[in-house]
């Protein structure tokens, strides 16, 4: 099955295949991530790019009698989220719609104005799943029914955003092959002749491509690669996990903190040590905080990552998270629990829903690394008869992800020289010249075509 999904730029003529370059190593922990106050300020005021008069015109067409007491009692619990820049009171981007969604009675009257409609994907997916469990309950095996993609990604630069004649460099997101459940990964097609597909020893795989600004013009890279990925589930009961090590190398790296988003604040500590007290199993003790996140964070359109200090904390505070937010306060949780988890992110393929996204994965002494998305196990209908389907990404992960990232804040091949402008995530792309970095507001990058086979 074919599909078009958002075109982005006309498709430029694609020249051969070329050829995969191979390079060295760079470190992990990208010195590019370290963002200074001044381009994280500037980065804060692109986000908070509306005004009191925007908020209030959109709050009106639910609430005609809107009063200023609402909104300050909005503003308040952080639902109405704001910040004074230069003197002025300035709202994010998506703070009115994102109202709706995180506070309780707000989004009751946006429901009754605008009655949820169950997606089409959902009910695909509640339907594909069962398929999955019986699958792997069957044949013993973990990984089973396989998807295969045909995916074109597009980067395009703005006209004149580089000199005429200055080489521009783009990194784009490229599928992993040393994951499980990813397999045959294919390059099909690609705008530039050279390019570099970088090795997997780095946290965040990519393809390099690079081309001279020409006056006038956008900078346009395309690719085109195929790659299969199977369903992944495990069946865990809480005997089947055995005793960590616990001086392992493995044990001792992923239960330990990570500047900057992966710290045990006081207030992770309490919230951890309420869901686990008197828990000794690891699998119940992920399962309790899996289900803790799921039931009180409402996803949320997101700030820019590299804008906020500590993404966790983030989340408590404000209440509400998109997908690499409530990951990443799974892995802190379950790391101070004393249960080895990381990230790992890409994109979501799913027929009708298609996305950059981030989930985590678990280790499970006896079973190894399995995947679990909060995020994912948040959007499950309670109507699901069986708990199998329910709870399926609380140890398990759909067919319809590319994996490109196994871990946040990572290295690039070849290395990136000036500050990122995703400093967290990779999933759209980085792009710069010899005068420094291009930041989202001067390119933009997504799936531009798919295809299912």
């Amino acid at each position: 099955m074919r599909r078009t999904l958002i075109t982005l730029m006309s498709i430029f003529a694609l020249c051969g295949c070329g050829h995969s370059v191979s390079t060295e190593q760079t470190p992990a922990n990208d010195p590019t991530t370290c963002i200074t106050e001044e381009e994280r300020a500037a980065r804060i005021a692109i986000d908070f790019s509306r005004d009191s008069s925007y908020i209030v015109d959109y709050l009106k067409e639910f609430y005609p009698q809107l009063t200023q007491e609402q909104v300050s009692a909005w503003e308040a619990t952080n639902a109405l989220e704001n910040m004074m820049i230069d003197g002025q009171k300035r709202y994010f981007r998506s703070a009115a719609r994102n109202l709706f969604r995180i506070d309780k009675d707000a989004r009751a009257v946006y429901e009754a104005k605008y009655p949820t409609v169950r997606e089409s994907d959902d009910a695909y997916m509640d339907a594909y799943l069962p398929k999955v469990i019986e699958t792997v309950r069957t044949s013993g095996e973990n990984l089973v029914l396989p998807e295969t993609f045909i995916v074109t990604y597009g980067l395009t630069v703005k006209a004149d955003a580089v000199p005429a004649g200055e080489t521009v460099r783009a990194w784009m997101p490229y599928p992993r092959e040393d994951q499980n459940s990813i397999k045959d990964v294919q390059l099909l097609e690609a705008s530039e002749s050279d390019y570099v597909i970088s090795s997997d020893n780095v946290e965040h795989k990519s393809i390099y491509m690079e081309k001279p600004a020409v006056e006038g013009e956008p900078t346009v890279f395309t690719y085109k690669f195929k790659f299969t990925c199977y369903n992944e589930w495990y069946d865990i009961h809480p005997e089947d996990v055995k005793p960590y090590d616990t001086q392992s190398e493995l044990y001792k790296t992923y239960t330990a903190e990570r500047s900057q988003h992966i710290v045990f604040t006081d207030r992770i500590k309490a919230i951890t040590d309420s869901l686990v007290a008197g828990q000794t199993n690891p699998y119940l003790k992920v399962r309790a905080i899996y289900k803790w996140i799921v039931d009180t964070f409402p996803w949320a359109s997101a700030r820019e990552y590299s804008t906020i200090e500590n993404i966790p904390m983030y989340v408590i505070e404000n209440r509400h998270g998109d997908c690499g937010q409530v990951g990443l306060l799974l892995v802190t949780m379950c790391r101070y629990a004393g249960v080895p988890a990381r990230w790992q992110s890409g994109w979501m393929l799913h027929h009708d829903a298609v996305n950059m996204h981030d989930w985590s994965e678990i280790y499970y002494e006896g079973i190894g690394w399995v995947p679990t998305d909060v995020s994912f196990g948040r959007g499950r209908q309670k109507g699901i008869d069986s708990d199998d389907v329910y709870n399926f990404y609380a140890s398990g992960l759909d067919a319809f992800r590319m994996i490109g990232n196994t871990d946040f804040g990572g290295a690039f091949e070849p290395a990136k020289q000036f500050i990122r402008s995703e400093t967290v995530d990779f999933q759209r792309g980085e792009v710069e010249w010899k005068g420094g970095n291009l930041y989202f507001n001067q390119w933009s990058g997504w799936i531009d075509d798919i295809e299912y086979e």
